[in-house]
């Protein structure tokens, strides 16, 4: 056991919170999958039935885009939101069970992905769920910040394994013309120097 005295910044009061080191840690739910995420194929998931250990499922949403339960069998998850998916699963269990509780959590999100890094207010990893283009990815990613050099972005994309990097003028791709505003590709990299 390793205890850890976590401090709020509001005087010498701390908050002891006692680790195991060796015991295993369940997955924890992605912090980026908000309730507007929309699940795909990959994704994985953790059903939970209040009260039914059987119901209750870790699951990885198959490429056709659907998951399978006991009971109900198969349910479409993909292009659904967890609200929606649980309302959905809720629904189909109500055959079985009296006024089953449903909650669904994102485990894991496993869509080709894009990735915002340098002077953005949120620069990580992004879900590539729809067309999207440098535009949109960068205000995914919250903007510049203040120390942004939006005349050099650059767009970062390998091609059958070499390195293929565009430049980008933020000034030039919001003008009529929409240059440089690109579609981006799974594992595109948009620099913001």
């Amino acid at each position: 056991m390793l205890s850890v005295v976590l401090f709020s910044g509001a005087g010498p009061k701390g908050i002891t919170a006692e680790l195991a080191m060796d015991e295993p840690r369940p997955p924890q739910p992605v912090s980026h999958a908000g309730p507007e995420y929309r699940l795909g194929p990959e994704d994985q998931i953790r059903v939970s039935v209040w009260e039914n250990t059987q119901l209750t499922l870790d699951l990885v949403v198959r490429p056709d885009g659907k998951i399978s339960m006991p009971l109900i069998q198969d349910v479409t998850a993909a292009g659904r939101t967890t609200i929606e998916l649980a309302a959905q699963i809720r629904q189909k269990l109500t055959t079985f069970l009296k006024e089953p509780q449903v909650s669904v959590i994102v485990l894991q999100i496993n869509a080709p992905k894009f990735f915002v890094i340098g002077n953005v207010l949120r620069p990580g990893t992004y879900p590539l769920r729809a067309e999207t283009s440098v535009l949109q990815a960068l205000s995914l990613a919250g903007g510049f910040t203040q120390f942004a050099s939006v005349k050099k972005i650059k767009l970062i994309r390998n091609i059958a394994g070499r390195q293929e990097v565009r430049q980008i003028n933020y000034n030039k791709m919001i003008d009529d013309g929409g240059e440089g505003n690109y579609i981006l590709g799974s594992g595109d990299t948009i620099v913001v120097p």
